[in-house]
């Protein structure tokens, strides 16, 4: 009987060891894009998302502004700066010495045309007022504007957490989560944050990247300086990501092996 009760005992604690290593992440957590509608042959599947480059410049911003022009090339030279302007471009260090920071009022100080407000307006709106303003002293100037400070920071449970430029007009949350190394087996896909800077401060967005209704999302393409935070699931305190087999087969073995020695030893 007293042999029945250990192996009972040692029985128990072998399935407890079993259930308690086999909480590992279900796999359904860390899907993208579920409930994804199929497309079938003839037919593809759309979720509509306006991508509009839409974002307004603000106080603190910086804009590479680049003129040519095709009469004097002595006039670009001066629109454009120093020498330093037309220097290499490479680093973040020159693409920030050969940009025009937007001041507190919303201003940039241009060459030839003095301040010149920007604030809210596009990059697209910001070029045609440039060029309006400029038409008054240099004929024939063709500018390029681009904001040069599409900065991202990526938090949480990413594989590569940190903070990113990106060097095009648009990103979604998903290029910029892949662009951090993915999420990690322990992400929350349901409550990714996304912090966002508004003109009386922040604002924050609760997103859920695991649905593909994300596509539709207006917050799916991000804006310069976004802060995307992870939250990690619960069960990463004490959690697996991936099923433990050995370390459930040894916890058996040292189980079989106790209930061995003690029953010889009785």
């Amino acid at each position: 009987m007293k042999r029945f009760s250990f192996l009972h005992h040692v029985s128990l604690l072998v399935i407890a060891g079993i259930f308690f290593f086999s909480s590992c992440v279900p796999q359904k957590k860390m899907l993208l894009l579920k409930d994804m509608e199929m497309a079938t042959e003839n037919k593809s599947v759309e979720y509509l998302n306006e991508r509009s480059l839409d974002y307004k410049i603000q106080p603190g911003d910086n804009l590479y502004i680049r003129a040519f022009n095709i009469i004097d090339e002595r006039n670009a030279g001066i629109l454009n700066g120093s020498e330093t302007r037309t220097g290499n471009m490479t680093s973040e260090a020159s693409i920030y010495l050969n940009s025009f920071t937007v001041n507190k009022d919303g201003f940039i100080d241009y060459p030839l045309v003095g301040l010149v407000e920007v604030k809210n307006l596009t990059v697209e709106q910001t070029k045609e007022r440039l060029e309006e303003a400029l038409s008054q002293y240099v004929k024939e100037t063709a500018l390029i504007v681009k904001l040069s400070d599409f900065d991202l920071t990526i938090l949480g449970e990413v594989h590569k957490p940190g903070k990113y430029k990106v060097y095009q007009s648009e990103i979604s949350i998903l290029e910029a989560l892949a662009m951090a190394g993915n999420l990690s087996n322990f992400a929350k896909t349901e409550s990714v944050k996304l912090v966002r800077r508004t003109d009386d401060g922040s604002e924050i967005v609760s997103l859920n990247v695991g649905e593909a209704d994300i596509l539709s999302s207006p917050y799916y393409y991000l804006k310069p300086n976004d802060i995307i935070y992870v939250e990690p699931l619960k069960i990463k305190q004490w959690g697996f990501s991936s099923f433990p087999y050995s370390t459930v087969l040894s916890i058996a073995s040292l189980g079989i092996t106790l209930f061995t020695l003690v029953y010889k030893l009785k």
